[in-house]
């Protein structure tokens, strides 16, 4: 932006400017342990570093009434770029839940997890325990590249392993220099002298927000690549990835009663070779940290970088960076963005158990004590030296690479620990954000309370005859978009608490975003619609049609 000198920029601008590469005063805030969050600039600083300052909702109008300061704790994300973990990896962060935090692991909808309820004199000593394990939470959060997801299992195929892989690439690639994470959480000493500290692609005020990278390996859509800044497309041939149609624009972000902020599905620009992807990828990311606003942050993602300056200006301005131009975009075709549930087998034998995990909360609850049960597995004998745990997209857990003893081990453990995969086919379908109680973010629940909402969806299905039919539903407490609820067949966002907007019309396969069709509406209001939509799709809908592709037919949407 030539102008940029006289343009206002935001607060956070300067925050990243004066913060001596993301360190600010960090290391004397988490000195302080009498006081449980951290100053404004702090918390603006930390999320850079992989974690959020939260609070207990719950518990905030007691504590106002007593006079209290809230419940500060701390949520910290991973950074695992294709989600894969071995299974001692695991096992550390199952310790790291009971020691240092709530109790629970979450699989989030980028293929990593986060720690929930770290109270500020455990973060050191979580860090610490991740670091062992050789994980991190660098730049799990904050204003730039994120956690970079792929095609859920990498086993399957060649293709599938080599997607991995790219993502590992483009998350070391991506990774901020700065040795601020290990000074102020790990207690390295700042080395001194020699060369200045610089980042070499961030400069020093990094990106103007968050950045989001996903790889997909069709025909699964798992990772629905048109939700992200940044995205790439494999393009098999004989059984190796030859290159990628790379997407752009993608983004879930909207605030209510702002139309000038928008969820958006990103656009195909072209296709490049698979030895220029890590050329492309900073072709984009650096045309984005030029060129996007820097003054507004809710008009700071790269779609409205695109939107303002038009789509064949953005793919110009990526060509000029790229040492060969992008090609014409190959043909692809995707088949569906769920996961596979249940036991496969690859073409060397070895078993993967794609487990369902309801919102991706690991927890034991009740009867099924679904956490025991991982950690039981993970540490099998063999298993815990061959296998691998694997996360999706979905939220769900895959228990990669058993031999045939170690999958009968696994069916007894989950049987044993009542951990049953007898689910609905809309509960498959279905993602939540956190939402209440933790998030700030949050106007209404969303994982909480999705489960009990898609029970009675499913009572309504069932009455006609669509028991078994495949429906994608997604649920957020705030329009921020984290479970992409924009490209659902059936999406819900939260407006007011037990209030959402109802949204039908994403197709199948996650390429189209969604219409509202009614606004703020509770329980009620919500199965009252959904009732004779529902019943009109069973009569009248095409053989392969599906629920969001028959409302955009129809003109109920």
């Amino acid at each position: 932006m030539a102008d940029r000198d006289v343009i206002q920029l935001s607060r956070n601008e300067d925050i990243k400017a004066r913060s001596d590469f993301l360190r600010g005063t960090l290391i004397e805030e988490f000195g302080q342990q009498a006081l449980g969050g951290l100053t404004e600039d702090g918390g603006q600083l930390v999320k850079f570093h992989g974690m959020y300052v939260q609070d207990d909702r719950d518990l905030r109008p007691e504590r106002a009434k007593r006079k209290l300061d809230r419940a500060y704790m701390f949520m910290a994300r991973l950074r695992i770029p294709a989600g894969v973990l071995t299974p001692r990896q695991y096992l550390a962060l199952d310790r790291i839940a009971d020691e240092r935090a709530n109790g629970t692991i979450r699989v989030t909808t980028r293929q990593t997890v986060q720690f929930h309820g770290i109270i500020k004199s455990n973060v050191r000593a979580a860090l610490r325990a991740i670091d062992a394990a050789l994980l991190d939470t660098i730049a799990a959060c904050g204003d730039v590249n994120r956690n970079v997801i792929s095609t859920a299992n990498p086993y399957l195929s060649r293709a599938h392993a080599e997607a991995a892989e790219a993502a590992r690439v483009l998350s070391a690639h991506f990774l901020p220099r700065t040795g601020a994470w290990r000074e102020v959480f790990i207690g390295d000493e700042r080395v001194l002298g020699g060369e200045p500290e610089a980042e070499p692609i961030y400069g020093a005020t990094y990106l103007p927000r968050k950045f989001k990278i996903a790889i997909a390996v069709p025909p699964s859509n798992d990772v629905d690549v048109f939700a992200h800044d940044l995205s790439y497309i494999a393009i098999v041939e004989n059984g190796v990835i030859a290159g990628y149609n790379v997407v752009v624009g993608g983004g879930m972000g909207a605030t209510h009663g702002e139309p000038e902020t928008y969820p958006r599905v990103g656009d195909v620009i072209g296709y490049c070779p698979a030895h220029l992807l890590v050329e492309s990828a900073e072709a984009v990311l650096t045309t984005q940290r030029d060129f996007g606003d820097r003054a507004n942050r809710k008009h700071a993602r790269l779609k409205y970088t695109i939107d303002t300056h038009g789509l064949d200006w953005f793919r110009a301005e990526v060509n000029r960076r790229m040492s060969a131009p992008l090609e014409p975009a190959r043909p692809f075709a995707f088949a569906g963005n769920h996961d596979q549930l249940g036991w496969t087998t690859d073409a060397e034998g070895h078993h993967h158990l794609t487990l369902h995990i309801v919102n991706g909360r690991i927890a034991d609850r009740d009867d099924a004590r679904l956490k025991s049960a991982l950690a039981a597995i993970a540490g099998l004998p063999g298993f815990i030296d061959t296998g691998a745990i694997v996360m999706t997209t979905n939220q769900n857990i895959i228990i990669a690479r058993a031999n045939d003893a170690e999958r009968a081990a696994i069916d007894a453990i989950l049987a044993e620990h009542a951990v049953g995969q007898d689910v609905s086919r809309l509960a498959e379908g279905a993602m939540a954000c956190v939402a209440l109680p933790t998030c700030g973010l949050a106007l209404a629940e969303s994982e909480r309370y999705l489960p009990t909402l898609v029970g009675k969806i499913d009572g309504i299905l069932a009455d006609h005859g669509l028991a078994e039919q495949k429906i994608t539903i997604r649920m957020t407490g705030c329009p921020n978009g984290c479970a992409r609820p924009y490209i659902a067949e059936i999406g819900l966002v939260g407006r007011n608490p037990g209030k959402y907007n109802l949204m039908l019309g994403g197709a199948a396969d996650g390429s189209r975003l969604n219409t509202v069709y009614r606004e703020n509406v509770g329980e009620a209001e919500i199965l009252a619609s959904l009732a004779p939509v529902i019943a009109a799709y069973a009569k009248d809908h095409q053989p392969g049609e599906g629920f969001g592709d028959y409302t955009r037919r129809a003109g109920i949407v």
